[in-house]
């Protein structure tokens, strides 16, 4: 037995944070008797406020309330896709010119006599702004006039890993917020059953390398950004039906039981991984209705099919366009669609065919779709890859191809507020460097979260010591395809 003065001492020497924590404990344990005891009715009570973002209201009027990226993993040539370089047509087979070249980080093709490539396949112009487009995009050909096609982009990044990393979260570092989950923190999720970022994979075409989880990653904020991949082919979420034996409401006492119990914890070491975890915990909850309804494509006409291609969870690309429909209608804020499959070293043709089979109609499809519900407006569609394909050929096994090439390359963007049935910038003759009104990724990046409605240098976040963004210490609007 201690001294009557020694447990004086000890019961005065208990810190203001025992004394809370003592108190929180016995608090959580009355919240949890009482989650228990009302069932359903409290389940609200311990799950955090909805998030509503850091940057609402917006710092200016938003010209859309989401984004779908149609992301061609792999890097599609924009010789063969939306850069037509006649030029490198007549210069066919000649070696290309050494200052161009020399002293460049070209990624396989270092020591090798590099020589000019034409465009291996045929171009046409498209739709009343007369869109140069590629022969194996019939489908798109169609939507010429609602494509504001940018020529001009280049990155920092040569090797697939760190140019995917860096497209997708503004920095080749691994660990740093994905893009979807920069806006889920600004602007919050719309959606009360669904992911406000969902990601959407399907393959086909040479080499469908594998991505890293890290490209819908929320990096430093809390994991309650990151993306959700769902699945095209069988459950779309994995376990997101109950087990034989457990029923709805048995489903829901068990969350309403595992909630308390971080409530609880979260009471004494306020950590917002556990606040993260709470709400996670109620959307998957949520998704075991939400789910199932939205990949149940019964209901769709035969001739919304028809235009997607697609019969139902096939794992096509096609499918997934639809899906980002459905997500879209339902409030889904950043919806990812990555087709692997664009790797051309060789053999270009063939798989310039196979890959464009693949997402053709799909991408003509969602656009058009879109257009005819009134949500293209409102609804920012981006199609391209980590980078472009070199001038010169590469002789791998096969037929020609390309080595990647980070210099100047493609993409385009629809609806959201940009201009369409246009080409902005330009790489030079042989489509090498991006020469004329060239975008940078951080200048992409500023672009898209200016449509929606974000000031990209206000969109911060502090972290070690240091505030950051999705564009880091540079980026500017491309105010001239803004509509």
């Amino acid at each position: 037995m201690l001294d009557p003065e020694v447990e004086k001492y000890h019961q005065l020497m208990q810190t203001r944070r025992e004394f809370l924590g003592k108190t929180t404990r016995g608090i959580g344990t009355m919240a949890l008797a009482s989650i228990m005891n009302s069932g359903e009715a409290n389940a609200a009570a311990y799950v955090d406020d909805k998030w509503t973002g850091i940057s609402n209201p917006t710092h200016f009027a938003p010209k859309a309330k989401r984004i779908i990226y149609l992301y061609m993993a792999g890097g599609p040539s924009h010789l063969e896709t939306f850069d037509y370089k006649p030029e490198l047509e007549r210069l066919d087979g000649t070696v290309m010119p050494e200052s161009m070249t020399k002293g460049q980080s070209i990624a396989q093709l270092q020591g090798q006599e590099l020589k000019c490539m034409r465009p291996l396949l045929k171009f046409g112009k498209y739709g009343q702004s007369g869109q140069d487009i590629t022969s194996v995009f019939p489908h798109m050909q169609t939507i010429a006039d609602e494509m504001c096609i940018i020529k001009s982009m280049y990155t920092d990044q040569i090797n697939h890993d760190p140019a995917h990393t860096f497209m997708n979260s503004g920095t080749a570092i691994s660990g740093r917020p994905s893009m979807g989950s920069w806006l889920l923190y600004g602007l919050g999720n719309e959606s009360e059953n669904l992911p406000g970022f969902v990601v959407l994979t399907s393959k086909g075409g040479r080499n469908p390398q594998p991505l890293a989880t890290r490209q819908w990653h929320s990096g430093f904020l809390p994991s309650k950004f990151q993306g959700v991949q769902f699945q095209s082919i069988g459950e779309p979420v994995h376990y997101v039906n109950n087990p034989p034996g457990v029923t709805g409401d048995r489903q829901r006492d068990i969350v309403n039981s595992v909630q308390a119990l971080n409530t609880i914890r979260d009471e004494v070491v306020d950590d917002e991984e556990i606040a993260s975890r709470i709400s996670q915990y109620e959307m998957a909850f949520r998704m075991q209705t939400s789910v199932p309804d939205l990949v149940d494509i019964k209901n769709e006409p035969q001739h919304i099919l028809d235009m997607y291609g697609t019969d139902g969870a096939d794992g096509s690309f096609g499918f997934n366009c639809l899906l980002a429909r459905r997500l879209a209608e339902r409030g889904t804020r950043f919806i990812q669609l990555y087709h692997r499959g664009w790797d051309h070293h060789n053999d270009i043709v063939k798989y310039m065919n196979i890959c464009a089979g693949h997402v053709d109609q799909g991408t003509a499809a969602l656009v058009t779709d879109l257009k005819q519900r009134g949500m293209l407006d409102d609804t920012l569609i981006i199609w391209g890859g980590e980078f472009g394909r070199t001038p010169m050929v590469q002789g791998n096994k096969g037929g020609p191809g390309r080595d990647h090439h980070n210099k100047g390359f493609s993409l385009w963007m629809a609806g959201g507020g940009i201009k369409g049935g246009m080409s902005y910038g330009n790489t030079d003759d042989f489509g090498y460097n991006a020469v004329e009104n060239r975008v940078s990724v951080h200048d992409f990046h500023a672009t898209l979260l200016h449509q929606m409605g974000i000031d990209h240098k206000k969109l911060t976040h502090r972290f070690q010591g240091r505030d950051f963004r999705l564009t880091d210490i540079s980026g500017n609007v491309v105010r001239d395809i803004l509509a």
